[in-house]
């Protein structure tokens, strides 16, 4: 059987490629057409072993180059077509290797026989391509073959660049409909591979798809289909490249076109497309290259986001009609995540502020609603009402002249105290923006405040005193407050976000307005409160360190200055350098001095302990327990003296909790001996910490006093050598003035100066030696010579040179000297 199928194909090819008598050849192909072609179809079909398909491939070619002389070869090819739809099948194992050249050859064959000049061959190589993915196995089996695996021919469609060929036939079909919808349908079968992806995007699917998307169509299937085919590229190709295919004037005009048509359709299937077209879009205006302004398309997605909230006319959405299905909810998020996208473009800002963008945000601030709607469920709500305050945080610093207009402040500061009231609202907490607000209303506090931080952070005077004159001030301090006591039942990245930009309002409405500034205790002890709890994350004590205030002020410096404050406002005694006095309770407030005994409850807190969490000076201990208490820079004498004490504060307190409880026992019943006289050791201990710290802060003091001494006995030679140069300037001065005024003055330095010289000269005379005059003849200057002598060497033969006017002799003082003396 396999020899005489191998001789009939060679048989039925030898026959298409006979070149012989025109009259005997066409007969010929007449009987194959119409006797021999069942025979041949049924053969090759009943067993398609994977050897066969180059010559069932190259028979396909000659059929194809034969319809061009004869349609009657028409039937006989799509017969042969056909036959790609069976499974091949393979004798041995590595059957599918060994051919897997012929075989994707073979298919990718298929796209280029697009080119044959008939429709029924174009829609019969669609419908084998589209085969590929029907996974049935095969009814009938060779003896001693096995078939291939479902997935064999989709590899091998893969491997010849299937995809690409069909694409590229697309041109081929243009004005063709029905074999165009039968093209797509195969190309969205063959998208769903990421291979297939790549190789359409190669020959620019995505701009030839966008193009046609408008192209005459009553069934309807040519945007879905090709919108569909988008979709895949765009998950399994590279979107960026897709993204540049279609970032022209051209395809961005086709796709607004027919996101409109679509738009005004009522079927479940249209607002679907709608969807899909507006995820396409998404993607395409977050390219600033995209010309989404230009072509229209951004007032038109603009345009219908808002029209529901503002509910003015607009020609552009006349036909619009929102039905609050689910399609509908999943539209209006699309809407607002491109108007979040939009807020990006500068050049949107006119079109976001011309149709209404701000006031249809700022619909949502406000109180939700406690029954269900007629429109959206409570859930569908609340999640477009973060939605749209999460989108405002990017539009308002866009459109600040808007925000103000639109009273933005006081609908947010009024959407805020309904967040922290009483009223009974539990929030869904099902999106993505409703994190942590199940049950609560902390979404939509966290979202008010993002808005709000957004714009104080442009540092608009007008913005920022809009707010103060509504009372923000007061009102966020109590949101903070109210933030960190729910950080105390429940700790949270929401609460911590919410307490960080409500600290980032304040800081700027205060930044530049001393009347603005908060020196308020609960809030310096709420702060403080925050930063114990940021310390437990080893990268704070690093920022701490780093951190740097107005006149390069460091974070240790600023906490000794409100831990001084803070004694100050208590009462406690120093004196004024800084020092303890009071060494038994060295940090006991006024008031602890002044209260009775008065003996409690084991479960109830004395005022030693109650006062840790009133006062600030347990939090700077804290702060500095991880800043650490050596090697803090910024910090000065005094700033050392008041840091040996907060070093000691929790032996301070231990020693104030102990006495406090001392004197209650001794207040009902006297304590046995034993324990009076631990109770004693313990007061004793606490008295030898206070001696000792006051030890310390003498020895700093006196250190410094010692260090401040050596600096002005440092300062004051400094200023006496001055002194004593000036006076020698000044004496020298005073003999130069002389010298030229008083001629007895100049002969007497002149003496001098000789006294001097024949004093300097050795008292041993040198045998045989010569002797220079240090004289200069006929000079009258009144200063001395130069530093520059010249100095005449002996001749060898040891001769005198002769004291005449002919002998060469050089002047031991420099020409300027006595050029001045000329002068004179």
């Amino acid at each position: 059987d396999t020899q005489s199928r191998s001789v009939d194909l060679n048989q039925v090819i030898a026959l298409l490629k006979d070149s012989g008598s025109r009259d005997e050849h066409s007969f010929q192909l007449f009987l194959l057409i119409h006797n021999g072609t069942d025979d041949l179809i049924s053969l090759i079909s009943c067993e398609k072993p994977l050897k066969d398909v180059a010559r069932i491939t190259e028979i396909l070619n000659l059929c194809a180059e034969k319809m061009n002389e004869q349609e009657a070869f028409t039937e006989p090819l799509c017969e042969l077509i056909k036959l790609f739809e069976l499974p091949f099948q393979k004798k041995k194992s590595s059957d599918g290797v060994n051919y897997s050249d012929e075989v994707s050859q073979s298919i990718a064959q298929l796209g280029y026989l697009m080119r044959v000049p008939s429709s029924q061959v174009k829609i019969q190589i669609c419908q084998s391509i589209i085969s590929f993915y029907n996974m049935e196995l095969p009814g009938k089996l060779l003896s001693g073959y096995q078939p291939t695996s479902p997935n064999y021919k989709i590899q091998m469609a893969e491997a010849g660049g299937l995809a690409e060929a069909l694409v590229l036939s697309l041109a081929l079909v243009e004005n063709q409909l029905t074999e165009k919808l039968w093209v797509l349908k195969a190309l969205q079968h063959l998208s769903t591979s990421e291979i297939s992806c790549g190789q359409m995007v190669k020959a620019q699917a995505a701009s030839r798809l966008c193009l046609c998307l408008n192209d005459a169509d009553p069934s309807g299937q040519l945007v879905f289909r090709s919108s569909d085919i988008l979709w895949n590229l765009l998950e399994k190709a590279s979107k960026e490249e897709v993204v540049n295919q279609l970032r022209s004037l051209e395809c961005v005009h086709a796709l607004k076109e027919v996101f409109v048509d679509v738009t005004c359709g009522f079927q479940h299937c249209d607002h679907q497309l709608r969807n899909d077209l507006l995820v396409i879009a998404t993607l395409l205006a977050e390219n600033p290259a995209v010309p989404m302004i230009e072509s229209g398309f951004a007032k038109i997605l603009i345009v219908l986001a808002t029209c529901t909230e503002v509910k003015l006319p607009n020609p552009l959405v006349k036909d619009f009609k929102l039905t609050y299905s689910y399609e509908d909810f999943e539209m209006k998020k699309l809407l607002f995540n491109l108007l979040k996208i939009f807020s990006r473009d500068p050049s949107a800002a006119q079109l976001l502020s011309e149709n209404h963008v701000m006031p249809a945000l700022l619909y949502y601030v406000k109180q939700n609603r406690k029954s269900g709607f007629p429109d959206w469920s409570a859930a569908q709500y609340e999640e477009l009402q973060l939605h749209a305050i999460a989108v405002l945080a990017s539009v308002a610093p866009v459109l600040v002249d808007k925000y103000l207009s639109c009273q933005a402040n006081t609908l947010l500061l009024v959407f805020l105290e309904w967040c922290v009231g009483q009223d009974p609202f539990f929030g869904q907490g099902n999106s993505f923006h409703g994190t942590g607000g199940r049950g609560n209303k902390l979404a939509q506090m966290r979202y008010s405040l993002r808005a709000l931080r957004s714009v104080v952070a442009l540092y608009d005077d007008a913005v920022s005193i809009n707010l103060c004159d509504q009372g923000a001030i007061s009102q966020l301090l109590d949101i903070l407050k109210y933030a960190a006591d729910k950080s105390k039942e429940k700790e949270g990245t929401v609460l911590l976000e919410i307490q960080a930009d409500i600290l980032f309002i304040l800081s700027v409405l205060c930044e530049n307005d001393v009347h603005r500034k908060l020196k308020e205790k609960n809030l310096c002890n709420t702060i403080l409160g925050i930063l114990v709890e940021l310390s437990d994350n080893p990268k704070t004590a690093l920022h701490m360190s780093v951190w740097r205030g107005k006149r390069d002020q460091t974070a240790a410096n600023l906490l000794i200055q409100l831990w001084r404050q803070e004694e100050l406002d208590l009462g406690i005694r120093r004196d004024q350098y800084g020092r303890i006095i009071d060494t038994k309770r060295p940090i006991a407030t006024s008031f602890q001095k002044q209260q009775k005994v008065i003996p409690l409850p084991a479960n109830c807190p004395t005022f030693a302990i109650m006062e840790i969490s009133e006062s600030i000076r347990a939090k700077v201990y804290l702060l500095f327990c991880k800043l650490g208490f050596e090697n803090l820079p910024g910090l000065s004498t005094k700033d050392f003296v008041t840091l040996t004490i907060i070093q000691h504060y929790i032996d301070f307190k231990i020693g104030e909790v102990w006495s406090e409880i001392s004197a209650e026992i001794k207040e009902e019943f006297r304590p046995v001996t034993p324990d009076e006289i631990n109770l004693k050791l313990i007061s004793d201990v606490s008295e030898n910490t206070g001696r000792m710290v006051a030890a310390l802060q003498t020895e700093v003091l006196e250190r410094q006093h010692h260090q401040e001494i050596q600096e002005e006995k440092k300062n004051y030679k400094k200023i006496q050598a001055t002194y004593t140069q000036r006076e020698l300037i000044n004496k020298s001065w005073e003999k130069f003035l002389t010298r030229t005024s008083n001629y007895e003055a100049l002969k007497k330095a002149k003496m001098l100066q000789e006294t001097l010289i024949e004093a300097s000269k050795p008292k041993r005379k040198i045998q045989n030696g010569l002797e220079y005059s240090t004289d200069i003849p006929k000079l009258h200057t009144t200063i001395g010579p130069g530093r520059f002598v010249t100095v005449e060497s002996m001749p060898h033969q040891q001769e005198l040179l002769a004291d005449t006017d002919h002998a060469p002799r050089k002047s031991f003082v420099c020409k300027g000297a006595i050029k001045n003396d000329q002068k004179r």
